[in-house]
């Protein structure tokens, strides 16, 4: 997978970092399986329903998890959170369809994630990736511009989507 040395800004958005780099692998791909997440107190993994976990870690977890290329997984974990309506929730999962093959289901999450939070630049890269896998350029160009527009530029979502459109490939993330 391709890491890019970034200069991040941003404020937080709910629980996911707002620098949105791929978080590094952990015990959680490397040791768990069928959706579990390590639990570093207990140095084991743990079913992501567990109480030792709050929804912040699981949306990590998730997140790691979907890096991974473990898309059910990852879609595991995300049903275990609290607020299914919550924006990165919803990114994160219309993520995890995407690219497990479900495009339009990814695109409807998406859709409610932008609809709840037009300044959501997650959101609006992958939906971006999304189109530019589709072959419209110009859409994946539009969001670029929101992404910018909305005070984006240098996050990691813009930098994402300006390399998927200028190499043809997506981000590693």
């Amino acid at each position: 997978m391709r890491w890019l040395p970034l200069l991040l800004i941003g404020t937080p958005v709910s629980a996911m970092p707002q620098d949105y780099t791929p978080p590094p692998p952990t015990e959680t791909t490397t040791e768990c399986q069928n959706g579990q997440v390590w639990d570093p107190e207990a140095e084991t993994c743990r079913d992501s329903e567990n109480a030792a976990f709050d929804d912040a870690t699981r949306l990590r977890a998730a997140r790691e998890l979907a890096q991974a290329e473990r898309y059910d997984d990852a879609l595991r974990v995300l049903g275990t959170i609290g607020d299914q309506d919550d924006t990165d929730v919803l990114t994160i999962t219309g993520f995890a369809h995407r690219k497990a093959g479900r495009i339009a289901l990814g695109l409807e999450f998406y859709d409610r994630a932008l609809a709840a939070d037009p300044d959501n630049l997650l959101a609006r890269a992958y939906l971006g990736e999304a189109y530019l896998e589709a072959g419209d350029a110009a859409a994946a160009r539009a969001q670029l511009s929101e992404i910018r527009r909305r005070g984006g530029r240098q996050t990691w979502p813009e930098i994402a989507l300006r390399l998927a459109l200028e190499t043809g490939q997506r981000s590693s993330y």
